[in-house]
């Protein structure tokens, strides 16, 4: 487990040695390639060995110093290359994935093979070492630096297989509640667009609490000076991790080998007005002989940005708050501890306290001082991950872990109008997680092309949701889901290298199934297979396919349901008398059932022996998910004339059916203007509960580029990274299907990001541009296309390793470096955001300075 924690999170130092990362098939042995080096200086002879295998090879400069490399002459794989040449240094190279890490080696483990010391951390798997079938995206805390990015937030919107709906702030209130919203300012990810509740996300492996009512976690509680990498894998993976990764899992992994005190400044503005950004932030970290420790500490603030300060909203939406004003602290701590041979104790802990708050206007016009409204709301989180794991023979190891953690946000604010000031009673929402999992993996018996592995496991998890609106308030919740779960993982290394079977350099089978019994809403069974196959040392293909699912959220299911007496041409009455009327449910459904998907992907990776360095994946990707929670009747007042819903419209209902559904409605609200209710007088019954009514298609292909060389006595990294995205929905069996992916409010078809880097001595530039693809605005006849934006960033990196500037490192970054702007849409609401706000940003040029130092 010491050795998993470890090379999970990767210390970047203050210069780096940055190779192509790859990820290639963790079996898979090096190709040997051809050296004739010189003795010369360390940090020299690993940048030639970077520069020749294309791996990634990262190593402090503090480390190297002045350690000298002695001459290296003869065929090696890249492990062979790093043993001879760090055999005398007192250092070692760790692998994780494609990647390797120089560090200093324990006494005892001086003359140690790499291999023997590798612990890997595979996000897609449970199994130590084992190839993952599925692509898998790793950001490190050092590219994000490279690229002027100072937040896991501003990271996870540069991802183009992130959307930007969902929990996030600067969600407009135009935005379809199921598309996206901001409740107390978090930060969630969207993968595919499938909702931050379909995106499993972990700190160090570990779940957190939900954030407000769309339980998605939020990532802006992390700060970026203890993380190490983040790893995503779009691909469902519920048969390893459970409810909520049909669109895939993200793992946030922390720093270990952190040795002293760096402490950071940023401070960034946007050229247009608004969004004046301060971060600051210290982590200090230490290592002794059985452990490590890691405490972080980021304060953020933000501006908001106005809607007067953009040209393409000044007079379109006058007095309204683009993007809200925030403030945070965010404390996070990590330790490990030998408390016997082969017995290690790990915690994981983190507090996070954010203030938002943002004004809107209340009249047309937009004068502020005649009509407006305000909202405040203050978020508090904690978590606690404790694990304690055993080492046994057989490369076996054990681990029972917990979890523990609580997410609170108030809200509340005012609203002035006609010179009267009302406050808002407000509310908050509560959410809780508590968990217990016992897990073992290691060796089962020998395969021709390794060990067979296996990793299984059980355990408990509850969830509790609390919405409260007042005392005695009629949508208050208080509600808890728990579930007891099994999994079992196997990995099958069929062939290796070694064995020269032609065509077949490695193949490695795995499969994977979770078992999960619901209290309450039923058992779930999950499986899942994979393939990793090399026909040769340039090519590996990659498939899987699996089974996923999502539990019904708590608020889906016991959101208080609400009953309107409400005239028939609200609900698309036509021809009825001006007495009739109808009856309108809205509200939760305890009888929900989980959402269910099946997915499957297809992967092709290529490292061609002809360009070292280089490294293509293309892969595509298909989603198909069923018994979707919808609000069946998105437009009510089509209810009644669309023959489509009639599923949901009871006609004529007598009066014992309205009785009973009065009976069990919390609210009775009579919205007629004056008509009083009469049980003749209602002519239809329109039930618009969350229901597991729809169906959701989702495919379409990511692309991966990486490049890593030298030029100009410098290194040159590129890489690049596109989703292309088709989706569709149907609500019901009766009703057409409508298309996602290219309509607002949702993913464009087409989000890319491309990046190219190049360094010498302690200086980084690095160049960035961004392709989010246009969408079309189907809310008029005819459909009204919305141009994309393509924003530039462009980032000055310098780490100074001597002087008076020793220790420091310096970044200056220009983002949106011409200033694209965002289309504007239509609006009918004088408080309507006017841009498609779930995918563009109103940010503009920003320009910032960070400033760190290594104490």
């Amino acid at each position: 487990m010491r050795g998993i924690l470890e090379l999970s999170a990767l210390f970047l130092g203050s210069t780096a040695l940055v190779a192509a990362s790859s990820t290639a098939a963790f079996a898979q042995e090096a190709q040997r390639r051809s050296y004739d080096l010189p003795a010369q200086p360390l940090a020299q002879s690993i940048r030639a060995v970077a520069a020749a295998t294309g791996r990634s090879i990262v190593a402090p400069t503090e480390l190297l110093g002045d350690r000298q490399a002695p001459a290296l002459k003869g065929m090696f794989s890249v492990e062979e290359a790093l043993g001879r040449l760090l055999a005398a240094s007192g250092l070692r190279a760790r692998r994780s994935g494609a990647a390797f890490v120089i560090t200093a080696a324990e006494p005892h483990a001086l003359e140690a093979p790499v291999e023997a010391q590798q612990e890997i951390t595979v996000t897609g798997s449970r199994i130590r070492g084992a190839p993952v079938a599925s692509t898998v995206i790793q950001v490190t805390r050092e590219e994000a630096r490279n690229a002027g990015q100072a937040t896991l937030a501003e990271i996870a919107r540069s991802l183009p297989q992130n959307f930007g709906g969902g929990q996030n702030p600067g969600v407009g209130f135009n935005v379809p509640e199921t598309n996206g919203a901001d409740v107390g300012g978090g930060a969630s990810i969207n993968l595919r667009g499938l909702g931050g509740d379909a995106t499993l996300t972990l700190l160090n492996g570990h779940r957190l609490s939900y954030n407000a009512a769309k339980q998605s976690v939020d990532i802006s509680v992390i700060p970026l000076g203890a993380v190490s990498r983040i790893d995503v894998v779009p691909d469902g993976a519920s048969a390893l991790f459970g409810s909520d990764a049909v669109a895939g899992v993200v793992n946030i992994l922390l720093r270990r080998d952190l040795k002293g005190v760096e402490t950071s400044a940023r401070l960034g503005a946007a050229t247009d007005g608004g969004g004046f950004s301060q971060t600051y932030g210290a982590t200090a970290g230490t290592n002794w002989g059985s452990g490590n420790a890691l405490l972080a500490y980021e304060y953020g603030s933000t501006d908001a940005i106005l809607a007067r300060q953009r040209d393409y909203a000044a007079t379109r939406s006058p007095g309204l708050t683009l993007f809200p004003a925030q403030r945070r602290h965010s404390v996070l701590g990590s330790a490990e501890q030998d408390l016997a041979p082969g017995v290690r104790l790990a915690i994981d802990g983190l507090f996070n306290k954010r203030w938002t708050n943002l004004t809107y206007p209340l009249a047309a016009g937009g004068d502020l001082t005649v009509a407006r409204g305000r909202t405040t709301s203050t978020a508090r989180s904690f978590g606690v991950s404790p694990s304690l794991s055993w080492s046994f023979p057989a490369d076996w190891n054990t681990t029972l872990s917990a979890t523990y953690g609580e997410d609170r946000v108030d809200y509340g604010g005012y609203s002035f109008q006609g010179g009267v000031l009302s406050v808002n009673t407000g509310g908050y929402y509560v959410n809780r997680a508590r968990s217990i999992e016992l897990a073992s993996t290691g060796r089962l018996f020998a395969l021709p092309g390794g060990p067979a592995k296996l990793a299984i496991g059980a355990g408990h998890r509850q969830i509790d949701f609390r919405r409260f609106t007042g005392v005695n308030g009629t949508q208050n919740i208080d509600q808890s889901q728990a579930d007891t779960y099994g999994f079992g993982e196997l990995s099958l290394p069929l062939v290796s290298p070694d064995q020269s079977i032609p065509l077949v350099r490695s193949l490695v089978l795995s499969a994977a199934v979770r078992y999960e019994a619901y209290r309450r809403i039923g058992d779930v069974a999950t499986p899942k297979l994979g393939l990793v196959y090399a026909p040769a040392s340039d090519f590996t293909f990659k498939a899987s396919w699996g089974k996923s699912f999502r539990a019904p959220t708590l608020y889906q299911q016991y959101q208080p349901q609400t009953l309107y007496l409400t005239r028939t041409s609200t609900v698309g009455g036509q021809g009825y008398p001006a007495s009739a009327t109808a009856l309108l449910l809205l509200g939760g459904n305890p009888d929900l059932k989980p959402e269910r998907s099946t997915n499957w992907s297809a992967t092709i990776e290529v490292r061609p022996r002809f360009l070292p360095g280089a490294n293509l994946e293309l892969g595509y990707f298909s989603v198909r998910y069923r018994d979707r929670i919808v609000t069946p009747i998105p437009s009510l007042s089509t209810a009644l004339r669309d023959a489509g819903y009639a599923s949901f419209v009871t006609l004529n209902p007598d009066g014992a059916e309205q009785a009973s559904t009065i009976a069990g409605a919390s609210v009775f609200t009579n919205l007629t203007g004056g008509t009083a209710y009469n049980p003749a007088n209602v002519v239809a019954l329109v039930r618009n509960t969350s229901v597991n009514a729809g169906r959701q298609s989702v495919h379409g292909i990511d692309a991966l580029l990486r490049y890593a060389g030298t030029l100009g006595g410098g290194m040159v990294t590129a890489s690049a990274n596109a989703a292309y995205l088709e989706s569709e929905q149907q609500i019901g069996p009766a009703l057409p299907v409508t298309q996602l992916a290219g309509i607002l409010f949702n993913p464009p078809h087409l989000r890319l990001r491309g990046d190219l880097g190049w360094s010498v001595g302690g200086v980084t530039i690095t160049a960035n541009v961004t392709r989010i693809g246009s969408v079309t605005d189907n809310r008029t006849a005819p459909s009204v296309r919305i141009p994309g934006m393509t924003p530039v960033d462009l980032t000055l990196r310098y780490r100074g390793d001597s002087g008076l500037l020793r220790g420091f490192d310096l970044i200056a970054s220009v983002q949106n470096l011409f200033n694209a702007k965002p289309s504007p849409i239509a609006t009918s609401l004088f408080y309507d955001t006017p841009y498609d706000s779930t995918n563009y940003s109103p940010l503009g040029r920003f320009v910032s300075l960070s400033v760190s130092r290594k104490w």
